[in-house]
């Protein structure tokens, strides 16, 4: 490939509902500036959705909200084990169907960024590399290795074929312009000495020669063959510049929304003024391709959470929740922000930037300006101290840590800190379980019950003579692996009289461990997110005679980023000691010969819920460790997305009608610290800067999609890990409570106002909108509104001194009884209750 720019055959496709036949050819390229489609540089927004973290019936909403927030394209990862568990044995069904989610996005409109890796990272479970390719003989991942490499490249290939089968590619008339081969390799490179090099080059060469007809990237890789395009992932990439700048865009492949949530951690959230603030920045900079990850998160279901320690909640603090509903006002700012960079697409795609001074420190200015088409940003990028700036010989105020975008390089369209749209305040509504199938029920007579043995219960198990690392005895086929070993005592001179206590010592890779001492639960152990590794000292008791220790080592996910992370092992590898024997003496158990058992007993036929073997008399085990349980509930009504909280239980898995929800833990507890009473959004943001819910359990409530279940007669089965109470968990259905708005006289009018409002050569002022979430509801009460100097924020507004005393029947007038409604905020409307100060509107409002 030559000269600064790609040239590619692809053809336009008709959306009409579903892919129809070609109508014309175009071309698609790309220069120093942007991607080109159909012979035109585009300022292109893009967003990710993982279509396995979701549900094929929650995929068209997903992506129309998408189309709605102002996105042009979908991003989603491919996920390797998901597709491949077995060598040669493919699954595309239910949530692997990538060719469906791929029409989709085309029935949308839109355009798909097919991010093959195949490694993915994404806190996913072993960074998407199926497990097998771990006992490939010589085999060594990501670097330049003969194995690795063709395994590699017949994955790739077989994807790349599975999509120019359907005619996917934009070259074929199809959604996919882009195409992603590795991914954050220069991250790690240096670790793999020479070889990451002319691993890189190969990758390169292999995608292209793929002959897909569109682009390929490679993100945080900076030195990047020519033949494909290098991206940045971060929180900012405003910064950044690409290598050969003068050939390659300026693209950012993950503008991170926020963060993900593990077990053990608070809750991360970003403020949206910060997020929004860096996408202006970005595209202030040059840049012309912007990917939100994530623009909805979703749920890590079963077993493919990696980390470890990563929660079965992936919902990021996207601009779309987890559960599939709008994030106000996250989704409803970017929109803004999206439809402000589109006013000045033209100017940004037709020149490169330039700076401006406007005088002083941390305040910068960019025009885009070629003949009549003007646009310009202005930044105040201080930490601090709002400013006020004399551009084009205007005045304009920048509040810290913001940018204001001026499409026509006078006028501000929008600036990224004073937020229009409205925020919404979601709750759970709770249901109980059991009484919902019938409520002359006694609460927990619903369940039934079988107990998972201690220790070797299977045929399958098998003895070696020293400890096994985990992940290459049990090929991750289950979380669980069982070290069990008999030891007698009723001769030993070494250990203490009967009935004394000796301490059992084990030292484990991680990532948890259980104890049993003859059948009991002595004591556990576990790591977290920052070690894995696990270390235990625990008080046990030996019977005279024979005495059996059964040691539960477990994963929490495998690790799934890092140089090398593939070589991360897991389990006990020992020590285990005997400590505290007569004489201060020590006995290492480490060298014995141990019995396995990989998995439980229960893990093959009970998650379905058929088993033939439920109990349910006489009386419902609670608080006991290693615990089927099962119960028949019925949906709750409605349509409004589920969850169950498990509050009550300790730790395990769930399923619901035969489809596993993930891993649960609602007694892992974040940091009692590290929580700030209220998030400032000046200034960098990192994953610790804005954290919720410290204290709390990590993850309490587990989604389960509307999709996965009946109205009647639903089987939900948990397997109990350290014990719990089952009758005490709820479903509990998410709705909005509330809309809030709080718009000052300052606030720029709504962006949707700026193309009539230019035509008509007027400039409106200040609105605050108002819209219920859902097609059926209207406002149905206004809870608080104030215009003066109202204080607080959503949920807890309060007057200042100065407020008008029409400012309720006024807002009531316009909204009451409607599902949307707008007011003006300015005396105009609401009179003016102290003269010469700058006032706002504050609004709490209910939708029914």
């Amino acid at each position: 490939m030559k000269g600064s720019e790609l040239r590619i055959e692809v053809v336009v496709v008709l959306l009409l509902g579903v892919l129809a036949t070609v109508s014309y050819c175009a071309t698609v390229t790309y220069d120093h500036r942007a991607l080109v489609i159909d012979g035109k540089r585009r300022v292109l927004v893009s967003g990710s959705i993982h279509y396995p973290r979701s549900t094929p019936e929650m995929w068209p909403d997903l992506i129309q909200k998408s189309k709605d927030g102002g996105l042009d394209v979908i991003e989603t990862y491919v996920f390797w084990n998901f597709h491949e568990p077995v060598r040669g044995q493919y699954d595309f069904s239910g949530r692997k169907d990538l060719v469906k989610f791929v029409k989709i996005v085309a029935q949308a409109g839109l355009y798909v960024h097919l991010r093959i890796g195949p490694y993915v990272c994404a806190e996913w479970n072993y960074g998407g590399f199926p497990l097998w390719l771990h006992f490939i003989p010589g085999i060594q991942l990501r670097t330049d290795n003969e194995p690795f490499k063709a395994e590699m490249q017949r994955f790739t290939a077989k994807i790349v074929d599975m999509m120019k089968k359907e005619k996917l590619y934009a070259s074929q008339g199809g959604p996919i312009i882009l195409s992603q081969i590795e991914n954050e390799y220069g991250n790690i490179d240096k670790a793999y000495g020479p070889a990451a090099q002319t691993y890189i080059n190969w990758a390169a060469s292999m995608a292209v020669a793929l002959d897909t007809g569109v682009p390929w990237v490679m993100c945080q890789q900076d030195d990047a063959p020519a033949s494909v395009i290098s991206t940045c992932n971060g929180f900012y990439c405003d910064q950044w510049t690409p290598k050969l700048p003068d050939k390659r865009p300026k693209m950012w492949t993950e503008n991170w929304s926020g963060w993900f949530l593990s077990f053990g951690g608070a809750v991360p959230q970003r403020p949206v003024e910060d997020l929004a603030f860096a996408v202006a920045r970005f595209f202030q900079r040059g840049g012309t391709f912007q990917n939100y990850y994530m623009y909805h998160g979703g749920t890590n279901f079963g077993r493919s959470t990696g980390g470890p320690f990563i929660a079965t909640s992936y919902d990021y603090d996207a601009p779309i929740d987890e559960y599939g509903l709008l994030r106000q006002p996250k989704w409803g700012h970017l929109k803004d922000v999206h439809k402000a960079i589109k006013l000045c697409e033209e100017a940004i795609v037709a020149t490169d930037p330039k700076n401006v001074s406007v005088g002083g420190p941390n305040l910068e200015a960019t025009v885009y300006k070629t003949g009549s088409v003007c646009a310009a940003f202005l930044a105040n990028y201080d930490t601090k101290s709002d400013a006020t700036v004399t551009f084009n010989g205007n005045s304009y105020h920048l509040p810290a840590w913001s940018v204001s975008i001026l499409p026509d390089c006078k006028n501000v369209v929008l600036n990224t800190a004073k937020i229009n749209s409205a925020a919404m305040i979601p709750s759970f509504m709770h249901h109980s379980l059991i009484d919902d199938v019938d409520s002359s029920e006694a609460l927990g007579s619903g369940w039934s019950w079988i107990n998972e043995p201690v220790g070797i219960s299977k045929d399958d198990a098998f003895t070696r003579v020293g400890l096994l690392e985990q992940i290459n005895t049990t090929a991750d086929k289950s979380d669980y692996l069982w070290y069990s070993l008999s030891i007698d005592v009723t001769n030993s001179e070494t250990f203490l009289q009967d009935g004394s206590q000796t301490v059992l010592h084990v030292e484990s890779l991680g990532h948890a461990l259980h104890a049993f001492i003859n059948g009991k639960l002595a004591g556990s152990g576990i790591g977290n997110g920052n070690n894995a590794k696990v270390s235990v000292e625990i008080p046990v008791t030996f019977a005279s005679g024979k005495n059996t220790i059964d040691l539960l080592s477990l994963t929490v996910g495998l690790q799934n980023y890092g140089a090398f992370f593939d070589k991360t092992g897991a389990g006990i590898t020992g020590p285990i000691q005997l400590k505290g024997l007569k004489n201060g003496t020590t006995i290492d158990l480490s060298s014995q010969q141990w019995t396995y058992q990989i998995g439980l007993k229960g893990e093959d036929s009970l998650p379905s819920g058929s088993s033939s073997q439920w109990v349910s008399q006489p009386t419902l085990p609670k608080k006991q460790p290693l615990t089927w349980y099962k119960a028949k509930f019925n949906a709750p009504d409605g349509s409004n997305p589920v969850a169950i909280d498990f509050t009550g239980l300790g730790k395990g898995e769930a399923w619901v009608n035969g489809q596993s929800i993930g891993r649960y833990w609602p007694t892992n507890i974040s940091p009692t610290s590290g929580c700030p009473d209220s998030c400032n959004y000046r200034g960098p943001y990192n994953s610790d800067k804005c954290r919720k819910n410290c204290g709390k359990p990590s993850q309490e409530l587990y989604h389960v999609p509307r999709s996965w279940l009946k109205p009647n007669d639903n089987t939900l089965v948990l397997f109990e890990e350290i014990g719990g109470d089952p009758t005490q968990i709820s479903f509990a259905t998410r709705q909005i409570d509330s809309l809030c708005s709080h718009v000052s006289e300052s606030h720029p009018s709504p962006v949707d106002m700026w193309s009539s409002d230019s035509k008509a050569g007027r400039k409106s002022g200040p609105v605050l909108s108002l819209e219920c979430p859902f097609p059926n509801q209207v406002i149905s009460s206004i809870k608080f509104a104030s215009y003066g100097k109202p204080h607080g924020t959503c949920g807890s507004f309060s007057h200042g001194q100065c407020k008008s005393t029409r400012a309720l029947s006024v807002v009531q007038k316009a909204c009451v009884g409607s599902r949307t409604c707008s007011v003006e905020v300015s005396v105009n409307t609401f009179g003016d209750p102290c003269k010469g100060v700058a006032k706002s509107l504050a609004v709490e409002a209910s939708c029914r």
